[in-house]
């Protein structure tokens, strides 16, 4: 056997030569961008029922660590006040009227008469700063709608449950499609950082090749 075939050691100098080198002998770190992505869920259950969105709503309030808010900022408090926001929306009247059997098919299951939505940041945010950064959301993009909203700081994960009326005031209906929710992401990501909350809205094909975002089950509404 020749002698240059004898070894792969005696190449080793050869080949570390031809490796390129940084410049000045400076390591390149691949940069990693930890900036927390903004979640935004949409919670299906208990929507087309005036008893089951009554329901969420009082135990959306109920706790030493949550509150219950509005659409004029007013606070929320006890089932008299639940009663008296629900009437406001007329909720009965829309539950009534598509319960009708020549609108909706004994089949089919009743259309939303609310959206239940859920803003959540990583622990270590800061709860008044997401509230704060999650009523300029609302007050901009549900502009047309009844809603309220409530912070729990009873899980790691500061969020805000917010729960908006499906119809306007003009009887225009809410649809939230992918497209729609990638652009409510995206916003409410700028409205944190106008908080001074780092945060972004990345579309989920680089949430796959990245760091997963927060996930897990939806916070209960349970109170301990």
């Amino acid at each position: 056997m020749s002698r240059r075939f004898r070894s792969g050691s005696e190449l080793l100098p050869v080949l570390r030569s031809l490796k390129p080198q940084p410049a000045n002998g400076v390591r390149r770190v691949l940069a990693i961008d930890r900036t927390p992505e903004v979640v935004i869920k949409v919670v299906s259950s208990g929507s087309n029922s005036l008893a089951a969105i009554r329901i969420h709503l009082e135990t959306m309030g109920r706790g030493t660590h949550r509150s219950l808010e509005d659409d004029q900022g007013e606070p929320v408090l006890g089932k008299t006040a639940v009663d008296r926001l629900l009437d406001d929306w007329n909720l009965d009247l829309d539950e009534l009227y598509w319960r009708q059997p020549y609108l909706v098919p004994a089949r089919r299951t009743p259309p939303k008469l609310v959206h239940k939505l859920l803003f959540s940041m990583p622990a270590g945010t800061p709860p008044e700063k997401l509230l704060l950064a999650v009523r300029h959301f609302v007050r901009e993009e549900f502009a047309d709608h009844r809603y309220a909203l409530g912070l729990h700081t009873d899980d790691p994960h500061p969020h805000v449950h917010v729960i908006v009326k499906a119809f306007s005031e003009q009887a225009a209906r809410l649809n939230i499609r992918k497209p729609v929710l990638q652009a409510w992401r995206q916003k409410f990501a700028r409205c944190l950082r106008s908080q001074g909350i780092p945060a972004k809205a990345s579309p989920r094909s680089a949430r796959r090749r990245g760091r997963p975002p927060l996930r897990g089950p939806v916070p209960s509404l349970r109170v301990a």
